[in-house]
């Protein structure tokens, strides 16, 4: 039978317009797209997203720069760092202290009127080789100078008007420096000392008596400097140390008081020949305190004769004082000196031994021992050097 609907020469099935035949479609044309739209090409609809997403990516830079730019780059309202020219006039005093920054350093200037700001002081400074090498002290320098010749003076160390402190300095040695530095009569800063003990500033440790807080450093001196107020500058900055050098928690590690452990730091120093030995020499001591063994220290017994000698005499060592530590067991019952940091570390944090006696042999030669005999030895080449150098030979050892 024929299906009427379909056409002649056309094979049977669903054709054009039929129900639910496809509309027909121009060729390449996707099913369902007007006519009048051509499809889009996938290459060139990636190709378009990508041109977009490249530029917002650049133009997010550049915001991105122009907006760093304009908070780093400074104002051009914002004032340059006030300076002068030349060399200044008049006189004025300027006292840089231990340990004053660029800073410190620039605000003093400013305040005394000898530079116009802080900033062009202390940027002339960082630019300068040298910049950061400013010694304590007091400057004479001049009103209204350029940053560049107040950095010219306090440069050179010749211009520091200043009392330095070595360490391991005895308190009647430096009673000497400071009446010498202050042009007063020997004995006056000793006097001061005794007669003001209370107005120092010293611990209760101290019963009075400055040995041990005196602290070695460079102090500045005006044409104002008093012999106490040097003395309370000493004691407030010996404070200061060692407030932050762990004194407390050693002396309960050490079973000794802070006290203690500064003695300790003054011997130390007495008896260290460098640095690098203290740590040991610091063991030393406290072995022997542990064993109840006499420290028998030279140090000791040189404080108390006033002197300051290498070698030790049978003699000496029958010294009536407490502080003869060859008769005495025990720590002496001050410090014999004042320590600088290098001996309260030491004195903090002893290095770990088992050593009871050492002797210095000759300069740079500090030999440490748990053995009598071999200190013996020791001992021996001690004095056959101190022979070479036309000393007299000493029966000495620790």
């Amino acid at each position: 039978m024929t299906d009427p609907y379909t056409a002649p020469g056309m094979s049977p099935g669903l054709t054009p317009g039929h129900l639910g035949a496809p509309a027909e479609e121009p060729d390449g044309r996707p099913p369902g797209e007007p006519y009048a739209v051509e499809p889009p090409d996938p290459r060139k609809v990636r190709t378009g997203a990508a041109c977009c997403l490249s530029v917002a990516a650049i133009a997010g830079v550049a915001c991105m720069v122009l907006l760093a730019v304009v908070l780093l780059w400074p104002s051009s309202s914002e004032p340059r760092a006030a300076d002068v020219t030349g060399g200044g006039a008049g006189s004025v005093q300027v006292s840089v202290d231990q340990g004053a920054s660029l800073t410190d350093i620039g605000r003093a200037l400013v305040a005394d009127g000898v530079v116009a700001s802080v900033r062009a002081f202390t940027d002339a400074a960082a630019n300068h080789p040298a910049g950061n090498r400013i010694q304590p002290g007091t400057y004479t320098l001049k009103k209204k100078m350029s940053v560049a010749a107040a950095l010219g003076i306090l440069l050179d160390p010749a211009n520091a008007n200043a009392l330095t402190i070595p360490e391991g300095r005895r308190a009647e040695q430096i009673y000497a420096a400071v009446d010498q530095r202050l042009k007063l009569a020997p004995g006056t800063t000793k006097g001061v000392a005794q007669q003001h003990s209370g107005d120092l500033g010293l611990p209760d440790d101290a019963k009075g008596n400055p040995e041990g807080y005196l602290f070695p450093s460079t102090y500045p001196v005006t044409g104002e400097t008093t012999a106490l107020g040097l003395l309370q500058q000493m004691v407030k900055q010996s404070n200061e140390v060692y407030g932050t050098a762990g004194l407390d928690s050693a002396a309960t590690a050490l079973a000794q008081t802070p006290y203690g452990i500064l003695t300790v730091a003054s011997l130390v120093e007495g008896e260290a020949d460098n640095p690098e030995d203290m740590a040991k020499v610091a063991r030393v001591i406290y072995n022997r305190l542990a064993k109840n063994m006499p420290l028998q220290l030279d140090s000791s017994i040189n404080y108390a004769l006033g002197r300051s000698s290498l070698t030790t005499t049978t003699t000496d060592t029958q010294l009536d004082s407490p502080f003869n530590t060859y008769l005495h067991t025990g720590l002496p019952p001050t410090p014999i000196a004042n320590p600088g940091r290098d001996a309260l570390r030491a004195a903090a944090d002893p290095a770990e031994g088992d050593w009871l006696y050492f002797v210095t042999v000759r300069p740079g030669d500090t030999r440490f021992t748990d053995s009598f005999e071999q200190q013996q030895k020791n001992v021996a080449e001690f004095n056959a050097y101190q022979a070479q150098q036309s000393s007299p030979p000493a029966g000495g050892g620790h």
